[in-house]
C-alpha cells in the first residue's frame, strides 16, 4: 500500500475573519490529507496546529496610506514568509484576503514554481482596482470567492475559481435571555449594538463619532443600552481607555457579535463583514466608514460600485443606510436611528440575505484544491 504523502501548506491570514475562513478550510483538508502548516494566523489556525510565524496582528492594516506608512516592516515579514515557504518547499500556498500583501507572495511562489497558489476571499476587483486581475491570471492558480456574484465574475473572465460561500450562511440570533443571562444585562431594557472595527485605525477614526452619537441617543432615549463586540483585548482597552470619562451604560464583550447582534434593536456599524453579520441576524445596521482625509480622496476616485456595505451589494440596492466621511456625524447616525425607532413594521429580509450567502462549502472547495 502507498504511503500517503503529508502536505505542507503555507498560509496567510491577517485578520480575524480571514483566521477562521483558513481555520476551516485547512479542516476540511485535514479529513483528506495528513498537512504539515506554516505560515501565520491566529487563535483559529493555530487549533489546526499552525505555529504562527509573528503575530497576525502585524499585518493588519488598511487603505490606501497605512500599508505604505508600515512598508518597510511589512515587507521585511513578507520576506521571512517566502523564504520560510521556499525552505519549507510547501505545496500549496493559501493566502486569506489581505490581497495586497499576499501577491507579492503568490508571485515569488509562482517563479519558485513548487507550489499551487491559492487566494481564499477574492480581491475585489469588481468594485476598484480591476487591473489587478492580470496579476490574479499570472499568478494564482484557484480564487476561492465567498460571494456567488464574484465567482461569475471569474467565469466571465475564464479564470479558475471557487464558490465556498458564506459563513454567515448558517447564522441564526442565539436566545435572548440567554445573552441577557451570560453578560448580567437588564432585561428590561432595549439595547443597539455598536460596531467600530477590527482594526486598530479603524477604531480610531470612528470612535469619537459613536462616543458622541452614544451621548446624544441616550439624553433622549435613557431606555436603551448600548453593546459593544469586539475581536480581542487590545481593542478592548483602546474602547474602554475612550468611554473613561463618559458615564454611558455601555458593555463591552470579546468575540461576542453574534450575542450582541442577536439581541439589539438595530446597530451601528464600521463597514465591513460585521455589516453583513449584523443584517443576517436582524439587527439592522446603520453603515458607517470613515478615513483620513487623503485615503478617502484616493479610495473615492477608485471605486466603481454604488454601494461600500456588503448587504447593499448583495440586494444590488441601498437597503441599509450607509453615512460614508464627512456624511458619518452623530447627529446624521442619530438621525437614522430614529427612522429605524419609528418604523411601525420591520421589513427584515435576514432569509433572503443567508438564501444568497450558501455556496459549495468547505469540503468541496477543499476537494478543488487537491485537484490543482
Amino acid at each position: 500500500m502507498p504511503i500517503k504523502k503529508t502536505l505542507k501548506i503555507g498560509i496567510v491570514a491577517g485578520e480575524h475573519s480571514g483566521d477562521r475562513l483558513g481555520a476551516g478550510i485547512i479542516q476540511a483538508l485535514k479529513s483528506q490529507n495528513d498537512i504539515e502548516l506554516f505560515g501565520v494566523g491566529g487563535p483559529k489556525l493555530a487549533a489546526q496546529g499552525l505555529i504562527s510565524e509573528f503575530d497576525f496582528n502585524k499585518l493588519n492594516v488598511m487603505g490606501i496610506i497605512e500599508p505604505l506608512l508600515n512598508f518597510r516592516e511589512l515587507n521585511n515579514l513578507r520576506k521571512k514568509l517566502i523564504k520560510l515557504f521556499k525552505e519549507k518547499e510547501v505545496d500549496y500556498f493559501i493566502g486569506v484576503d489581505s490581497p495586497d500583501f499576499n501577491m507579492a507572495i503568490h508571485k515569488n511562489m509562482k517563479a519558485a514554481k513548487t507550489s499551487k497558489n491559492i487566494q481564499l476571499v477574492s480581491p475585489s476587483v469588481w468594485g476598484w482596482r480591476e487591473n489587478r486581475i492580470k496579476s490574479i491570471e499570472k499568478y494564482i492558480d484557484l480564487t476561492v470567492c465567498l460571494f456567488n456574484f464574484e465567482h461569475d465574475f471569474y467565469n466571465k473572465k475564464n479564470l479558475n475559481s471557487a464558490h465556498l460561500g458564506h459563513p454567515f450562511s448558517n447564522l441564526i440570533p442565539n436566545e435572548k435571555l440567554d445573552v441577557i443571562n451570560k453578560f448580567n444585562l437588564d432585561e428590561s431594557k432595549k439595547f443597539i449594538s455598536i460596531l467600530p472595527g477590527s482594526r486598530k485605525s479603524e477604531i480610531k477614526n470612528i470612535l469619537p463619532t459613536y462616543i458622541e452619537f452614544i451621548r446624544k441617543h441616550f439624553e433622549k432615549y435613557n431606555d436603551f443600552n448600548y453593546l459593544i463586540p469586539v475581536a480581542d483585548k487590545i481593542s478592548k482597552d483602546l474602547i474602554e481607555k475612550e468611554f473613561f470619562f463618559h458615564d454611558l451604560p455601555i458593555k463591552i464583550g470579546i468575540n461576542c457579535s453574534r450575542e450582541f447582534l442577536s439581541i439589539s434593536d438595530f446597530s451601528v456599524v464600521t463597514s465591513g463583514t460585521a455589516t453583513l453579520e449584523a443584517a443576517v441576524l436582524g439587527a439592522e445596521p446603520i453603515i458607517c466608514y470613515k478615513t483620513s482625509k487623503l485615503n478617502y480622496f484616493i479610495l473615492s476616485r477608485m471605486l466603481k460600485v454604488s454601494h461600500i456595505g456588503l448587504p447593499n451589494l448583495l440586494l444590488n440596492q441601498r437597503r441599509f443606510p450607509e453615512l460614508v466621511q464627512q456624511e458619518a456625524t452623530s447627529s446624521t447616525i442619530l438621525k437614522e436611528a430614529e427612522f429605524i425607532q419609528n418604523q411601525k413594521s420591520k421589513s427584515f429580509i435576514a432569509e433572503e440575505l443567508r438564501d444568497l450567502l450558501h455556496g459549495e462549502g468547505n469540503t468541496k472547495t477543499a476537494e478543488k484544491i487537491l485537484l490543482l
